[in-house]
């Protein structure tokens, strides 16, 4: 096994979803700066190749196409070939998967790093014990923890979501032709990968109406294709319905990216896109329905300093649009750029 000062080529795994990548974003820049001179190499999937297109930290970027190129038995054969192809010394796995665990090991990385688990975890150089079910920190101080088996101790968890220069372009256009510049509209995100998470729409109806009616603001719905039917339950449910702009479903995540940049503030259910505003220096205010170990706001909210949340741990029972319009007021008062109209 190479010494840690001795890592000239790094893969670095994750392959889950969007605010997971993000998230990783600070362990990627932590690996750059222990390792200057090292080849460092992401592998994602095709859904979040964008978060790190651009990352000036990654050299190159591999997927995994499991849809595509490396489907099935033969996929994963290929997938393998691929990996041991790059000749990589340092393998970082934080999707810790049968499927990465047994790829890493079959391609013949020296070292690899990932959580002991049942899940091939016995196939790691350096298992690490699984603690994020606790939930006793956030999930991006736990990625940085992965690294201290090679020696790295780094607590900087500032991120970054890059941009892509098509999107922007996009963005730009959208936003002519609804007449908005920058810190001109609000982006509500109703969506999520759990329904478990996902605030009433009524409380969006509601929230949303209230909100034009208070600022001078344009209200733009956002999210996946899977997100259209609760949006679209929202707009039936909303008094000023005709006023709203509904992009669920329109945009690739680039174009989203792009978006929430321009954004004044995105109001959402925990999930990705709260890591995405976050990462791009946009006020978040993350509703977090759920507050069990290990899927609890200390583990996923959104960092940075214009980065909030509600709670039911702080809130009791349901969180209320009074609650949502309240904390927006106080975000638009702290800081500087969001005035009170």
């Amino acid at each position: 096994m190479p010494s840690p000062k001795t890592f000239k080529n790094i893969l670095i795994v994750r392959t889950d979803r969007i605010g997971d990548v993000v998230l990783t974003t600070p362990s990627i820049k932590a690996l750059r700066q222990a390792y200057p001179a090292a080849r460092i190499s992401v592998l994602v999937t095709p859904a979040t190749f964008d978060l790190v297109n651009g990352n000036p930290y990654v050299d190159e970027i591999l997927v995994d196409d499991r849809a595509g190129r490396h489907k099935g038995l033969f996929g994963f054969s290929r997938l393998v070939r691929e990996l041991r192809l790059k000749k990589f010394d340092l393998a970082v796995i934080y999707h810790t998967k049968r499927r990465y665990n047994s790829a890493c090991y079959m391609a013949g990385i020296p070292c690899r790093l990932g959580y002991k688990n049942n899940k091939f975890g016995f196939l790691l150089t350096h298992p690490i014990k699984d603690t994020r079910s606790l939930g006793a920190k956030h999930e991006a101080a736990y990625c940085m923890d992965v690294l201290k088996a090679v020696g790295i101790e780094n607590n900087d968890l500032d991120m970054l979501v890059p941009m892509q220069k098509e999107a922007e372009a996009w963005a730009l256009s959208w936003m002519l032709e609804n007449n908005l510049k920058p810190n001109e509209f609000i982006a509500i995100h109703p969506g999520s990968s759990d329904p478990a998470k996902c605030w009433p729409t009524e409380n969006f109806a509601k929230l949303m109406d209230h909100l034009a009616e208070r600022y001078p603001l344009k209200i733009v719905l956002i999210g996946s294709p899977q997100t259209a039917t609760v949006a679209a339950a929202i707009l039936q449910q909303a008094r000023l319905a005709p006023q709203f702009l509904n992009l669920t479903g329109k945009t690739s995540l680039a174009q989203t990216i792009s978006l929430l940049r321009r954004a004044r503030l995105l109001i959402s259910n925990d999930s990705g896109p709260v890591h995405v505003a976050a990462g791009v220096g946009t006020g978040v205010i993350s509703l977090f329905l759920r507050n069990q170990p290990g899927i609890n706001s200390e583990r996923w909210k959104p960092l940075g300093p214009k980065s909030f949340i509600l709670d039911n741990k702080l809130q009791p029972g349901a969180i209320s649009v009074e609650n949502v319009l309240e904390l927006a007021e106080q975000v638009f008062q702290k800081n500087s750029q969001y005035e009170i109209f």
